[in-house]
C-alpha cells in the first residue's frame, strides 16, 4: 500500500498491529471512493471478484476472527450452501452500509485487542479440515492474519479499481487527502 504506519504507531506492539490492520482497511475503503453501487458491484478483471464483495467478505472474516478468539460462535455461519454470499451483496446490503458494518467490526477488533491480558493468550481453532488437530493460535497470531487477509484482499482492491477506471491506489490517496499526485 502506498500509507505508511509510523514506528511509534499508538506506543506499543498491540497499538502497532491494529494500526496495520487499520492501514489495511484504509486500502480497501479508498478503492470504493467515488463509485456508484453498480461499479462497485462490478467484476471488470479476469477474476469473479467486486469491490462490494470484498468490503463485504473483509468485515465478516474479521467479525469471525475476533469471534473465534473470544470463542463465542460467528454473528452470521456460513457453509457450503451460502459461502458465496461473503463475496457479494445481497438484498438490502449497500457499500455504505456494509462500511458502516466494518467500522463497527474494527471498533469491537481494538477494543478485544486492547482488553486482553496478554497478546500470548492463545485459543482454540475449530476442527475444521484446514486446521491442524487441535491447534491454538495467539492474539498476535490472529492480528498478523488479519494484516495479512485484509492486505491480501485491498491487492486484489487495487487491481479491480485500476480495471474500472485506471485509478491507482497513489491516486486514491491524494483523493481522500485530498492532495495531487505529481511526484514532481
Amino acid at each position: 500500500m502506498v500509507t505508511h504506519v509510523p514506528a511509534e504507531a499508538k506506543g506499543d506492539e498491540r497499538g502497532a498491529l491494529l494500526a496495520f490492520i487499520e492501514e489495511q482497511r484504509g486500502g480497501i475503503r479508498r478503492a470504493l471512493l467515488g463509485l456508484t453501487e453498480e461499479q462497485a458491484a462490478s467484476k471488470p478483471s479476469a477474476s469473479d471478484l467486486s469491490l462490494s464483495g470484498l468490503l463485504k467478505h473483509v468485515a465478516e472474516v474479521e467479525q469471525g476472527w475476533i469471534a473465534r478468539a473470544k470463542q463465542e460462535p460467528p454473528a452470521i455461519h456460513r457453509d457450503e450452501s451460502n459461502w458465496d454470499e461473503t463475496f457479494r451483496l445481497v438484498e438490502g446490503e449497500t457499500v455504505e452500509s456494509q462500511l458502516a458494518h466494518w467500522q463497527k467490526v474494527a471498533a469491537e477488533t481494538e477494543a478485544y485487542v486492547r482488553s486482553v491480558p496478554s497478546l500470548d493468550d492463545t485459543f482454540p481453532l475449530p476442527n475444521d479440515p484446514w486446521f491442524p488437530p487441535d491447534a491454538r493460535v495467539s492474539v498476535r497470531w490472529v492480528c498478523l492474519h488479519l494484516i495479512r487477509e485484509i492486505a491480501r484482499h485491498a491487492g486484489h482492491a487495487d487491481i479491480i479499481r485500476e480495471s474500472l477506471d485506471g485509478k491507482t491506489a497513489f491516486e486514491l490517496v491524494a483523493l481522500e487527502q485530498g492532495t495531487s499526485t505529481s511526484w514532481g
